[in-house]
């Protein structure tokens, strides 16, 4: 199964964006671990955006930056977000609050909770009434998030988004449920080949035959072991390196997807693909 990259769309610690992440993820501008900067969520209203969780926030940061990027309207683009559990804080805070005294959850605090809220969210700020899907798959969740937005290019005939997001749990969850950092990327995805698509990227699951493949930079397979939503940076420093690439993701106990990425040219991603905005007007 084809599809082809259009955008791309990356928020973690030491990565702000694309467009300031590239040469670090090529390997030729060095790495500096910092905490980790989500933008403010702009196009949502104002009561919206106090009721944002990290997850949501991550969630559309890197979905308009890779649509952006795509030159997609994101009010016209599917989507599929994917994560391996849900928001952290939110479940701890929830969880303290039943085994209080006064166990009464807030609504804030409850449809903040549940797996799809990142989507609801993407649908206000982007006033999508797209198709969207929301998946859990534990630690293959990204894979599964990228067969399921692949699947729905290619049946559809249409341009998808997939967005993966993971972050922290507070303890006691911390150790029960260990996330490395928070992390977001997103990839918008075309069945054929556009003015936009840098790469052609060939899907293909199989049974598993051995090991995923690794980041190439030692700290970015820290965070690629660590959070589940990093499993793809092995396929973000092929993009950024503009190679051909043959990377493997672990799919559930006896799979694996293989991606056979392939730029469309020898040249880089163009400048223009890197610093593109998306403005929507409160009409």
């Amino acid at each position: 199964m084809r599809v082809y990259v259009e955008g791309v769309g990356v928020c973690g610690p030491g990565l702000d964006g694309w467009a300031g992440s590239r040469r670090i993820l090529a390997g030729t501008h060095a790495y500096e671990h910092g905490a980790i900067r989500v933008p403010p969520i702009d196009l949502l209203p104002a009561n919206e955006r106090r009721r944002t969780v990290q997850t949501a926030r991550l969630a559309v940061a890197v979905g308009i930056e890779a649509l952006a990027m795509a030159a997609r309207d994101a009010t016209a683009t599917p989507t599929v977000f994917t994560s391996s559990g849900g928001d952290g804080d939110t479940i701890h805070e929830i969880l303290n609050t039943l085994a209080s005294s006064n166990p009464e959850v807030s609504p804030t605090r409850f449809h903040n909770s549940v797996h799809n809220a990142p989507a609801g969210y993407w649908s206000i700020a982007a006033r999508s009434r797209c198709p969207s899907s929301s998946i859990c798959c534990h630690d293959h969740s990204f894979a599964a998030g990228l067969l399921e937005a692949a699947v729905m290019a290619a049946t559809e005939s249409s341009a998808v988004a997939v967005i993966a997001y993971d972050v922290q749990y507070p303890e006691p969850l911390h150790s029960a449920r260990p996330i490395g950092a928070p992390f977001a990327a997103a990839f918008a995805l075309s069945p054929e080949e556009t003015l936009t698509a840098f790469a052609s990227l060939d899907i293909t699951l199989r049974s598993a035959r051995g090991a995923e493949t690794k980041a190439e930079h030692p700290e970015f397979e820290t965070l690629r072991s660590g959070t589940p939503a990093a499993r793809c940076l092995p396929l973000l420093e092929a993009i950024a390196r503009d190679r051909k690439a043959e990377i493997v993701l672990s799919y559930l106990s006896d799979m694996e997807l293989v991606l056979d990425l392939r730029p469309l040219n020898k040249r880089a991603v163009p400048a223009r693909h890197r610093a593109v905005t998306v403005e929507l007007s409160d009409d």
